[in-house]
C-alpha cells in the first residue's frame, strides 16, 4: 500500500475510481463526477462501498467487479492509508497486491495454456481449444466493454494488454468469467456447422450489425449467462470470427 499512495501525485485513475490527495488522507470517487462539486453527490461511509460495488445503476448484479459499470454519483472521504486500502478492497477486491506484483521484474503471471491444464471438472475441457481460439476467446471476452482489468497473462500470439488500453489494475491470470466463456466457446465450437456464403458486402453489413447490437445491448440479461444469444460476450465472439470477412468486404468495395 505504501508504494501504492507513493504513485499518488495530485489524483489518481484507478479503473473507474478517482483518487485525490486531501488533508489528511485522500477522497474518493467515479471518475465520471471529476468536476462535480461534492455536495452535488452522495456522500458515502467506508461500510457503503461494498453494496454500492455489488449492482449495476440500474440494479443489475456485477459479477465482475472490474467490469466498467461501478455506479457513479457518489464521494467518499478517507482519513489515512489504511481506510483507502479498505475502500479500494471493497471496489476492486485484491488488487492493490496484484498491482505491486506486477511491478516486480517477473510478475506472476501465468499462460493461458498452462492454467487451463491445471483446471478439473466442468473446465477440464478448457485445454481443447487451440491458441486461435483461446486468443479469439481473449480478445471477446476481456475488451474494455467488458472489464478494466489489464490482462497480463498471456496467450500464444496476441499481446498483453498496457495501462493506456485498460487502468493500472492488472489481471495475472484467467478469471472465473474467462474460463466459463472458453467452456461455452468450445462446446458452440463442437456443434454441427451450417454452411453459408456471404458476399463481401453482406459480411460488412452482418459485422455492422453486431456492432450496432453491441452497442444497445439488452440490459435485462445476465453479464455471465452465456447460454444466452444475445450475451454481449458472444455477440463480440462472433464478431472476432467474421472480422476477417467484413475487413476484406470492405477493401472490396473501396476497389
Amino acid at each position: 500500500m505504501q508504494a501504492f499512495v507513493a504513485q499518488i501525485d495530485r489524483e489518481l485513475v484507478f479503473a473507474q475510481v478517482l483518487i485525490r490527495r486531501v488533508e489528511p488522507g485522500h477522497e474518493l470517487r467515479h471518475v465520471a463526477d471529476r468536476d462535480h462539486v461534492a455536495k452535488a453527490l452522495r456522500e458515502l461511509r467506508l461500510s457503503d462501498l461494498r453494496q454500492l460495488a455489488r449492482f449495476t445503476a440500474s440494479g443489475a448484479f456485477r459479477p465482475l467487479k472490474a467490469a466498467p459499470s461501478l455506479p457513479a454519483g457518489w464521494w467518499l472521504r478517507v482519513k489515512d492509508d489504511a481506510e483507502l486500502d479498505a475502500a479500494l478492497n471493497q471496489l476492486y477486491p485484491g488488487t492493490i497486491a496484484d498491482w505491486f506484483a506486477a511491478q516486480s521484474p517477473s510478475p506472476p503471471v501465468t499462460n493461458y495454456r498452462e492454467f487451463s491444464n491445471r483446471q478439473t471438472g466442468m473446465y477440464r475441457v478448457t485445454t481443447m481449444i487451440d491458441d486461435a481460439q483461446a486468443a479469439q476467446v481473449a480478445r471477446a471476452c476481456c475488451r474494455k466493454r467488458f472489464c478494466l482489468k489489464r490482462r497480463i497473462w498471456t496467450v500464444n500470439g496476441l499481446a498483453a494488454e498496457t495501462v493506456e488500453e485498460k487502468s493500472l489494475i492488472p489481471c495475472l491470470e484467467p478469471c472465473a468469467v474467462l474460463l466459463e466463456f472458453a467452456r461455452k466457446a468450445l462446446r458452440m465450437e463442437q456443434e454441427q456447422k451450417l454452411k453459408l456464403e456471404l458476399s463481401p458486402s453482406e459480411a460488412v453489413t452482418l459485422a455492422m450489425a453486431l456492432r450496432t447490437a453491441l452497442a444497445h445491448p439488452d440490459t435485462t440479461l445476465r453479464e455471465a449467462d452465456f447460454n444466452a444469444p444475445g450475451n454481449p460476450r458472444r455477440i463480440q465472439l462472433l464478431l472476432e470470427k467474421i472480422q476477417p470477412l467484413a475487413a476484406a468486404g470492405e477493401v472490396s468495395a473501396e476497389e
